[in-house]
């Protein structure tokens, strides 16, 4: 094996706190983003991060030297999605946080992703999640391979590493609905992974103690090298024009059956064109 093999594997899972999505989501003030009181790991990340644990423990885990990171962005707040990731399983986190990523979009939130993994890095594989839960883009994973210039593979539903002479590679199954391809790669990549690969597993009160002893570096743009006119509103290609609240659900239509009420339900399917 070449030295980068003999040396570990690097995976860093990027991570991000979202809204939860078992309350109504709100957006506040002018700036017309969103209101993140209520939120938590993104459902989707934890498939990733999961990946990223089954990948080094399948490959002899932190005494072979490998280590999975687990990275965010995001307000003071957002280190609890790495905390999180800490509890279930990541050996240690990074933090992004600055006043000036208010309002990134997903250019410009790959943006500062990019120059923080670089700096944090190197990586031998950047794994995400197929989407946020709060976004739903699927943009960044693409935009931050781009803009580091690793090959991508998107929207994997298993994941396979083989270490060989020249180095690891990667071997990715991609499902559609009528057939699966498989794509390998040489590692560094970039993967995004589906809900349909794995079941994550949850954090045990082992893992939580344990992740109190485990580091969370904490960083801003300044660190990193990113200009606060790169990043948020100002550095977005898109923005937020208008926003209402969703209009409150109308009433059904009841039924009683009065001896007709099999007619009277087809004729209210028919007129909603469902029939």
């Amino acid at each position: 094996m070449d030295e980068a093999t003999a040396s570990g594997l690097r995976i860093a899972v990027l991570v991000k706190h979202v809204p939860d999505a078992q309350f109504d989501r709100h957006i506040s003030g002018e700036d017309l983003t969103t209101v993140r009181a209520e939120s938590i790991l993104c459902e989707l990340d934890e498939y990733a991060l999961e990946a990223a644990l089954q990948l080094v423990e399948a490959h002899g885990g932190a005494a072979a030297g490998h280590r999975v990171t687990a990275i965010t962005m995001g307000p003071p707040a957002a280190v609890n999605a790495v905390k999180k990731s800490l509890q279930i399983g990541a050996d240690e986190g990074v933090h992004l946080t600055d006043d000036a990523l208010t309002g990134s979009d997903a250019s410009a939130t790959s943006r500062a992703l990019a120059a923080l993994v670089q700096h944090v890095g190197p990586f031998d594989l950047v794994l995400t999640g197929m989407a946020s839960t709060d976004g739903e883009t699927s943009l960044v994973p693409a935009q931050l391979a781009e803009r580091i210039g690793l090959p991508q593979v998107t929207f994997a539903a298993s994941l396979d590493l083989t270490p060989g002479d020249g180095g690891w590679t990667l071997a990715a199954r991609r499902d559609s609905d009528t057939y699966a391809e498989t794509i390998e790669a040489s590692l560094p990549a970039l993967v995004s992974v589906t809900d349909q690969i794995n079941d994550p597993r949850y954090p045990n009160f082992k893992g939580i103690m344990a992740a109190k002893k485990k580091q969370i570096q904490v960083l801003s743009l300044a660190d990193i090298g990113v200009r606060p006119d790169e990043v948020g509103f100002a550095g977005s290609w898109t923005s937020v024009q208008a926003a209402a609240p969703r209009p409150p659900r109308s009433q059904g239509v009841v039924i009683t059956d009065d001896g007709d009420a099999g007619i009277r339900l087809v004729d209210f399917l028919a007129g909603q064109k469902l029939l």
